[in-house]
Protein backbone atom coordinates (compact mmCIF):
# COMPACT_ATOMS: atom_id res chain seq x y z
CA UNK A 1 0.00 0.00 0.00
CA UNK A 2 1.33 3.13 -1.31
CA UNK A 3 0.13 6.84 -0.27
CA UNK A 4 -0.87 9.44 -3.02
CA UNK A 5 -0.80 12.80 -2.04
CA UNK A 6 -2.84 15.56 -3.98
CA UNK A 7 -2.75 19.30 -3.63
CA UNK A 8 -6.01 20.53 -3.32
CA UNK A 9 -5.63 24.73 -2.46
CA UNK A 10 -2.01 26.00 -2.66
CA UNK A 11 -0.13 28.67 -0.85
CA UNK A 12 -2.57 31.30 -3.41
CA UNK A 13 -5.76 29.73 -3.23
CA UNK A 14 -5.54 29.21 0.56
CA UNK A 15 -5.12 33.26 0.64
CA UNK A 16 -8.16 33.45 -1.60
CA UNK A 17 -10.30 31.04 0.22
CA UNK A 18 -9.44 33.26 3.61
CA UNK A 19 -10.13 36.48 2.18
CA UNK A 20 -13.70 35.00 0.95
CA UNK A 21 -14.34 33.62 4.54
CA UNK A 22 -13.36 36.57 5.97
CA UNK A 23 -15.66 38.81 3.55
CA UNK A 24 -18.80 36.09 4.37
CA UNK A 25 -18.40 35.98 7.86
CA UNK A 26 -18.54 39.95 8.15
CA UNK A 27 -21.20 39.85 5.57
CA UNK A 28 -23.58 37.57 7.11
CA UNK A 29 -23.27 39.32 10.66
CA UNK A 30 -23.72 42.59 9.04
CA UNK A 31 -20.73 44.20 9.65
CA UNK A 32 -18.09 43.39 12.77
CA UNK A 33 -20.16 44.46 16.18
CA UNK A 34 -19.74 41.77 18.79
CA UNK A 35 -17.97 39.87 16.63
CA UNK A 36 -15.27 37.47 18.31
CA UNK A 37 -13.48 35.17 16.00
CA UNK A 38 -12.09 32.04 17.83
CA UNK A 39 -9.99 29.17 16.79
CA UNK A 40 -9.88 25.48 17.27
CA UNK A 41 -6.37 24.22 18.74
CA UNK A 42 -3.99 24.07 16.47
CA UNK A 43 -4.27 25.36 13.19
CA UNK A 44 -8.06 26.61 13.60
CA UNK A 45 -5.49 29.17 15.60
CA UNK A 46 -3.67 29.91 12.61
CA UNK A 47 -6.46 30.06 10.47
CA UNK A 48 -8.29 32.54 12.76
CA UNK A 49 -5.63 34.57 13.29
CA UNK A 50 -5.08 35.22 9.19
CA UNK A 51 -9.13 35.92 8.72
CA UNK A 52 -8.91 38.19 11.49
CA UNK A 53 -5.85 40.47 9.78
CA UNK A 54 -8.14 40.29 6.78
CA UNK A 55 -11.09 41.51 8.78
CA UNK A 56 -9.12 44.35 10.55
CA UNK A 57 -7.09 45.14 7.47
CA UNK A 58 -10.62 45.41 4.73
CA UNK A 59 -12.89 47.08 7.70
CA UNK A 60 -11.00 49.43 9.72
CA UNK A 61 -11.55 47.27 13.13
CA UNK A 62 -9.49 45.11 15.95
CA UNK A 63 -11.80 42.18 15.93
CA UNK A 64 -11.29 40.28 18.96
CA UNK A 65 -10.05 36.66 18.32
CA UNK A 66 -9.50 33.57 20.88
CA UNK A 67 -8.63 30.10 20.83
CA UNK A 68 -9.95 26.62 22.37
CA UNK A 69 -8.09 23.79 23.36
CA UNK A 70 -10.66 21.26 23.27
CA UNK A 71 -8.69 18.39 24.45
CA UNK A 72 -10.35 17.99 28.09
CA UNK A 73 -13.39 18.06 26.33
CA UNK A 74 -13.39 15.20 24.01
CA UNK A 75 -15.14 12.23 23.99
CA UNK A 76 -12.66 9.95 23.18
CA UNK A 77 -10.26 11.32 25.70
CA UNK A 78 -9.50 7.65 27.13
CA UNK A 79 -8.21 6.73 23.51
CA UNK A 80 -5.67 9.12 23.43
CA UNK A 81 -3.17 8.25 26.05
CA UNK A 82 -2.93 8.88 29.90
CA UNK A 83 -1.12 12.03 29.76
CA UNK A 84 -3.39 14.10 26.66
CA UNK A 85 -1.32 17.13 25.78
CA UNK A 86 -3.33 20.24 26.53
CA UNK A 87 -2.72 23.60 24.72
CA UNK A 88 -3.55 26.70 25.93
CA UNK A 89 -7.37 28.40 25.59
CA UNK A 90 -7.33 32.26 25.93
CA UNK A 91 -11.27 34.03 25.21
CA UNK A 92 -10.97 37.78 24.88
CA UNK A 93 -13.37 38.96 27.20
CA UNK A 94 -17.08 38.27 27.87
CA UNK A 95 -18.88 36.65 25.32
CA UNK A 96 -22.38 37.03 26.87
CA UNK A 97 -24.45 38.38 23.77
CA UNK A 98 -21.86 38.02 21.03
CA UNK A 99 -21.74 36.68 18.21
CA UNK A 100 -18.90 33.99 18.33
CA UNK A 101 -17.54 32.39 15.18
CA UNK A 102 -15.79 28.93 15.82
CA UNK A 103 -12.58 28.74 13.15
CA UNK A 104 -11.52 24.93 12.01
CA UNK A 105 -9.47 23.64 9.73
CA UNK A 106 -11.15 20.48 9.14
CA UNK A 107 -14.81 19.53 9.48
CA UNK A 108 -14.98 15.55 9.41
CA UNK A 109 -17.48 14.02 11.87
CA UNK A 110 -18.34 17.14 13.92
CA UNK A 111 -16.96 15.98 17.15
CA UNK A 112 -14.34 18.29 17.47
CA UNK A 113 -17.13 21.17 17.13
CA UNK A 114 -19.36 19.26 19.54
CA UNK A 115 -16.48 19.49 22.35
CA UNK A 116 -15.85 23.34 21.32
CA UNK A 117 -19.40 23.99 22.28
CA UNK A 118 -19.16 22.60 25.05
CA UNK A 119 -16.14 24.41 26.30
CA UNK A 120 -17.14 27.61 24.78
CA UNK A 121 -20.82 27.07 27.06
CA UNK A 122 -18.61 26.85 30.13
CA UNK A 123 -17.74 31.06 29.27
CA UNK A 124 -20.91 32.15 28.91
CA UNK A 125 -23.66 32.32 26.20
CA UNK A 126 -23.48 33.95 23.43
CA UNK A 127 -25.79 35.54 21.14
CA UNK A 128 -25.02 33.22 18.14
CA UNK A 129 -22.48 30.62 17.53
CA UNK A 130 -21.52 30.29 13.53
CA UNK A 131 -18.71 28.04 12.39
CA UNK A 132 -16.53 28.49 9.76
CA UNK A 133 -13.96 25.53 8.35
CA UNK A 134 -11.54 26.10 5.58
CA UNK A 135 -12.15 22.09 4.65
CA UNK A 136 -16.12 20.45 5.03
CA UNK A 137 -14.43 16.76 3.96
CA UNK A 138 -17.98 14.97 5.00
CA UNK A 139 -18.99 12.42 7.03
CA UNK A 140 -20.76 13.52 9.65
CA UNK A 141 -21.19 11.59 13.01
CA UNK A 142 -23.54 14.34 14.53
CA UNK A 143 -25.84 17.03 12.56
CA UNK A 144 -23.33 19.57 12.93
CA UNK A 145 -22.79 21.66 9.63
CA UNK A 146 -20.49 24.82 8.72
CA UNK A 147 -22.27 28.18 8.10
CA UNK A 148 -19.24 28.93 6.63
CA UNK A 149 -17.09 27.06 4.11
CA UNK A 150 -13.69 27.48 2.24
CA UNK A 151 -14.06 24.26 0.38
CA UNK A 152 -15.90 21.22 0.17
CA UNK A 153 -13.88 18.00 -0.47
CA UNK A 154 -14.22 14.36 -1.43
CA UNK A 155 -12.63 12.13 0.65
CA UNK A 156 -12.84 8.41 1.37
CA UNK A 157 -13.43 7.62 4.84
CA UNK A 158 -9.27 5.93 5.25
CA UNK A 159 -8.04 9.08 3.18
CA UNK A 160 -6.90 12.35 5.48
CA UNK A 161 -6.85 15.70 4.60
CA UNK A 162 -3.91 17.74 6.14
CA UNK A 163 -4.17 21.54 6.36
CA UNK A 164 -0.79 23.24 6.78
CA UNK A 165 0.00 26.37 7.66
CA UNK A 166 3.08 28.87 7.38
CA UNK A 167 3.51 28.88 11.60
CA UNK A 168 3.38 25.79 12.08
CA UNK A 169 4.21 23.57 8.76
CA UNK A 170 6.70 25.98 6.70
CA UNK A 171 3.99 26.54 3.78
CA UNK A 172 0.59 26.68 3.30
CA UNK A 173 -1.22 24.37 1.78
CA UNK A 174 -3.76 21.90 1.76
CA UNK A 175 -3.05 18.27 0.57
CA UNK A 176 -5.18 15.38 0.27
CA UNK A 177 -3.48 11.82 1.40
CA UNK A 178 -5.42 8.93 -0.03
CA UNK A 179 -3.78 5.06 0.13
CA UNK A 180 -3.66 3.19 -2.62
CA UNK A 181 -3.07 -0.42 -3.11
CA UNK A 182 -0.49 -1.54 -5.86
Amino acid sequence: MTEHTETILDANAVERTLRRMAGEIVESNGGTDNLIIVGIQRRGVQLADRIVALINASDGVTVPRGALDITLYRDDLQTIGPRPVVGATDIPGAIDGSTVVIVDDVLFTGRTIRAALDELADFGRPARIELAVLIDRGGRELPIQPDVVGRKVEARPGDRVDVLVEDLDGRSAVVLVSKRFE
